[in-house]
């Protein structure tokens, strides 16, 4: 079952003023890590989750995107311990992907055996961008949420491409999903340097470790 993947920071004694380099600090690793050097998109939350945005824009994909740090300012101009600033940027991770409609109906001269075997080869791994959110709290916001959540939170999405529960882990897969998990493991580790975090944590929606899971699932293929 797919569960969304999260990685939450603290740092000790945050002042609400240090925030915005904090963020800065985190988006400019995806770059270095499989992800883009701009920003997507902002939005502005105030008080909690509830609550409509008072500020969201997008600037768009590649060279239309904004400046980490432009993108920062602009967003944390308005700067309150009840709102939370998201900001959205790419990150790439390798996926499986199959032609739509490429194997065809199964006949007396070609079993559905045959077609799963067709289907496999006609599959291509590619590098798939999708939208990471990374969000920075403050204090007062959704009831002191950074508390549980951290100072910064990133919202990878599902923890599909880490695994790949569905496709037969064979050498290829097991090479592209362990790319994935080392961009991961590298990416969480950059983040945490570069903008100085004492604790983190990574977690998911579901409780369940990603770790283990990931052994779990490498011990079958095995």
């Amino acid at each position: 079952m797919s569960d969304t993947l999260y990685l939450s920071l603290w740092y000790p004694n945050l002042r609400l003023a240090a925030l915005p380099d904090k963020v800065t600090a985190v988006l400019a690793e995806f770059a270095a890590h499989g992800g883009e050097p701009r920003v997507y998109a902002a939005t502005v939350w105030p008080i909690s989750w509830t609550e409509s945005p008072i500020y969201q824009r997008v600037y768009g994909w590649g060279e239309r995107g904004a400046e980490p740090r432009f993108a920062v300012e602009e967003s944390l101009e308005l700067l309150h311990d009840d709102y939370a600033y998201e900001f959205q940027i790419g990150w790439s991770l390798w996926e499986l992907k199959s032609p739509p409609g490429n194997a065809g109906p199964s006949t007396p001269l070609r079993s559905a055996q045959d077609d799963s075997a067709m289907s496999r080869l006609d599959a291509r791994w590619v590098r798939e961008p999708r939208l990471v959110r990374v969000t920075g709290y403050g204090p007062l916001f959704d009831e002191g949420a950074y508390e549980a959540d951290g100072h910064i939170r990133i919202d990878f999405g599902p923890d599909g491409p880490f695994l790949e529960e569905e496709v037969q882990l064979d050498s290829v897969a097991a090479r592209h999903v362990e790319e994935n998990v080392r961009q991961l493991v590298e990416l969480t580790a950059a983040v945490e340097k570069a903008s100085g975090a004492t604790a983190r944590l990574l977690w998911s929606e579901l409780g369940e470790s990603l770790a283990q899971r990931l052994a779990a699932r490498l011990g079958v293929a095995n």
